[in-house]
């Protein structure tokens, strides 16, 4: 049954697939500059960075973008997105790099093998381990290689597919959800909207501590439902790979290991230090990266080569993404060409206007996670929806890290119940579970996250969650 379970996957993706998507956006938008008249608002520069004069919007000469500007408007896109695309390149790469040193691999099994008479410490510990992953290095494909580890652990256990999978998924989905340093999203929302790298770090591990414990609760109590009463769980649909035994440890965590996540750790609070005392951006943190990635190449005894291959494997991975932002921004382009960009948000304003600022806070929450449905990758919707929605807060009253706070928890809520999220369809497919089988289960948890995003959301404008 693998084989079909893989071929739907394969359809579901072919039917939803975010390139197409995208480039629908694109042809929207650009029938969108022959119709909506265009207009412009004057920007102002406010405490060093450009925000959009609310008195000033005034209607100018109309200028619909051609057909052959749309298609050159996807290089344009690119270029512009540069900074952005190549950022999340070196961040890949250096990741590749960490991958192949096996450390963090061995470093899953070994806890995985010391939890294995502990059952009631692998939900909560692992979880923790997943979150901080998601947290801050933005793990969300990576986490694939740790289900047929963590799987056949959970059901030796007493637990059940359903709960070996949720170790994994929701756990990282934790972190990026609340993205205390994720760079994959909040470090490239808060770039566009001219926000300090990282900051109103403050709130986000409140909000990370509370999304752990009710996740953990939610999976901790199911999961001790299947122990008393097998009948109740769930063991995957004809996954060979998933037998019932826990997985023995083929690569031991070696000293070599733990000095490339000591490396890995130092590297983070280097970061922290640099971004908070000297106001790093981008560039810097691509350059810590980069010694990141040659450090523990040295520690590991690797050589140029494998260096440069494992730097590229990882980059590779991280390609679909970057292009993605890229035809995103190709959207901003053409409304861009075509001077509608500020009549959209002038009605948008004025009709947020008519309603309480807390609740236009609520309103971009919400039309982030539709937005979400359709662009499944986290950095593609920052570099779309960022420039529009940081003026628009500046509109309507809303703080821009309210903004950012907004398409960040909506962005990692639905990675784990939307199919259009790639990584997600296939974590699923290689346990075995129906997605009609996982969202009802879920469902209640997606709820209860959503409400509580809302709800952080509301908080963090009423309190001027700022710096700005």
């Amino acid at each position: 049954m693998l084989p079909n379970s893989k071929e739907q996957a394969a359809r579901r993706k072919r039917g939803i697939n975010v390139f197409v998507l995208l480039f629908g956006v694109l042809l929207i938008a650009t029938f969108l500059t022959h119709v909506v008249p265009a207009g412009e608002y004057a920007r102002v520069e406010v405490n060093g960075r450009n925000v959009v004069d609310p008195q000033s919007f005034q209607s100018i000469e109309q200028t619909p973008v051609s057909v052959f500007s749309l298609f050159s408007a996807i290089h344009t896109g690119m270029v512009d997105a540069g900074e952005i695309i190549f950022f999340v390149l070196i961040i890949g790469g250096a990741f590749g790099v960490l991958t192949a040193t096996g450390a963090v691999d061995a470093f899953i099994r070994s806890l995985s093998k010391k939890l294995g008479n502990k059952e009631k410490w692998l939900i909560p510990i692992m979880m923790l381990f997943f979150a901080f992953a998601g947290a801050f290095t933005g793990m969300a494909e990576e986490t694939l290689a740790y289900i047929p580890i963590l799987v056949p652990l959970a059901v030796s256990l007493g637990f059940d597919v359903i709960t070996g999978t949720a170790i994994v998924l929701v756990g990282a989905s934790i972190g990026f959800t609340t993205a205390i340093m994720n760079p994959f999203t909040v470090g490239i929302a808060q770039g566009i909207a001219q926000l300090p790298i990282f900051s109103g770090i403050g709130y986000r591990i409140i909000l990370f501590v509370i999304m752990y414990v009710v996740s953990v609760g939610f999976i901790y109590r199911y999961a001790m439902k299947v122990k008393k009463d097998r009948s109740l769980g769930f063991y995957g649909e004809g996954v060979p790979a998933f037998e019932q035994k826990a997985p023995t440890t083929d690569q031991p965590l070696s000293q070599t290991h733990k000095w490339v996540l000591i490396c890995f750790l130092l590297n983070f609070v280097a970061l922290i230090y640099g971004v908070l005392q000297f106001q790093w951006y981008i560039t810097e943190i691509s350059a810590l990266f980069v010694i990141l990635a040659i450090v523990i190449t040295l520690i590991s005894r690797m050589s140029a080569d494998q260096l440069i291959e494992s730097f590229m494997k990882g980059a590779a991975g991280m390609l679909t993404g970057a292009l993605i932002i890229g035809l995103s921004r190709a959207t901003l382009v053409v409304l861009g060409d075509g001077h509608v960009i500020d009549t959209l948000l002038f009605h948008a304003s004025g009709m947020l206007h008519e309603i309480p600022p807390v609740l236009s806070a609520a309103g971009m929450y919400i039309l982030q996670a539709l937005i979400h449905f359709v662009v499944p990758s986290g950095s593609g919707q920052a570099a779309l929806t960022m420039p529009i929605m940081a003026p628009l807060a500046d509109l309507v009253g809303v703080t821009r890290q309210t903004a950012v706070l907004s398409f960040s928890l909506a962005d990692g809520i639905g990675n784990i119940i939307f199919p259009t999220s790639g990584y997600f369809m296939a974590g699923l497919a290689l346990a075995g579970i129906p997605w009609i089988r996982w969202a009802k289960w879920i469902l209640p948890l997606i709820l209860t996250q959503f409400g509580i995003g809302l709800v952080a959301v509301i908080i963090a404008n009423w309190m001027h969650y700022g710096p700005f």
